[in-house]
């Protein structure tokens, strides 16, 4: 009895701290934010207009149309991340606030430092790794969406203002009556992929870098310079926008508040410093402007 007794007062501990654990394992997972809904998207290849300027000899020239590769399959988020979705982000304190209140519209007015905040706060809280697609994963997931924004004619070496009258004829031939704001999750249908809303409803930010090409006599891009204060946005069709950051020498120029049709969708990757590459390719760039 002596024995039994000695042994049951541990063992009741070890029942009781049990007991507590796993309600606590319990109570952690259920307020585990959920991985969100994503689409598997399998290897392939397509073909791609470059984004970006290109020039050749110095004077304007349309950008390359190049066949792209993706050689492992991509997981990206079967719609654009929701007010809802953000809304736990900034309660975690994790995010900027926010003032839309409709939680199955998508988050607007987000910018690329928001949109990083996010992806960085939903990995720790999944225990995945997620980031913004590159401009190339995002024309291949929008597929038959992913608009060719190539001028007609050879218009491209025009001169600059018949070029910007060119764009702007391109853009009002295409686009559609813009919403005044975004719309519920599933507006826009899907495409062939299974996205929802893609090139529709509102833009994408991309973690792709605006750069400057120069062109040689074979379309090889020789010296690039890129400006990762601009990123590729796409959409219903493709745009470049600041992201949004004050540095010594842009001052206001790259201040204010990203617009109203601007959001975002993640992807998911495998691979853990990718996105530490594009963080670190950005403050290199931030420090040499305000050194």
């Amino acid at each position: 009895m002596r024995i039994a007794r000695n042994i049951g007062l541990p063992m009741a501990a070890i029942i009781a701290i049990s007991a507590v654990a796993l309600a606590n394992g319990m109570a952690l997972e259920a307020e585990r934010v959920p991985v969100p809904d994503l689409v598997d998207l399998h290897p392939g290849a397509f073909a791609y207009r470059a984004s970006g300027g290109f020039t050749r000899d110095g004077k304007p020239e349309e950008a390359p149309l190049v066949t792209v590769t993706v050689s492992r399959p991509l997981a990206m988020m079967k719609h654009q991340v929701t007010v809802a979705e953000y809304r736990r982000c900034t309660d975690a304190g994790a995010c900027p606030k926010i003032a839309q209140t409709r939680p199955d519209r998508p988050v607007v007015k987000i910018s690329w430092q928001d949109a990083h905040a996010y992806a960085s706060w939903l990995s720790r809280e999944t225990g995945l790794q997620f980031r913004l697609p590159t401009d190339e994963e995002w024309a291949f997931g929008a597929g038959e969406k992913f608009r060719d924004d190539v001028l007609p004619g050879g218009a491209e070496r025009a001169d600059p203002g018949r070029r910007v009258l060119a764009h702007y004829e391109l853009d009002v031939a295409t686009d559609r009556p813009a919403d005044q704001e975004p719309q519920p999750v599933g507006s826009f249908g899907e495409n062939r992929n299974g996205l929802l809303d893609i090139s529709g409803n509102v833009w994408e930010w991309t973690d792709t870098c605006y750069a400057r090409n120069a062109l040689d006599a074979r379309d090889d891009a020789g010296p690039t310079s890129k400006n990762c204060f601009v990123r590729v946005v796409e959409g219903r069709h493709r745009t470049y926008l600041s992201d949004f950051v004050r540095t010594a020498r842009g001052g206001g120029c790259s201040v204010g508040i990203p617009v109203s049709n601007l959001g975002f969708r993640l992807v998911r990757d495998d691979d853990p410093w990718r996105t530490l590459r594009s963080v670190v390719e950005w403050a290199q760039q931030l420090a040499g402007l305000d050194a």
